[in-house]
């Protein structure tokens, strides 16, 4: 069984722990035919767009809107 040779620092402990519960922004983009923010992959909240075809309904989605 492997066992240090020294022990870690707290920091160097907490650090590496740290590095998990990172949360990132989501990735957005902008609607080629609204130039809303969504996301990739995803139908455009405002205008139902994807892909060049009319999906769904547009529906807002206050947490996709930048700069609020």
């Amino acid at each position: 069984m492997a066992v240090p040779k020294q022990r870690q620092s707290k920091m160097r402990r907490d650090s590496r722990r740290a590095q998990h519960d990172k949360i990132e922004a989501p990735n957005l983009g902008r609607c080629p035919s609204c130039s809303e923010p969504r996301l990739p992959h995803h139908a455009c909240p405002a205008c139902g767009y994807y892909g060049g075809n009319k999906n769904r309904e547009g529906v807002v989605y206050e947490s996709l809107v930048v700069g609020k």
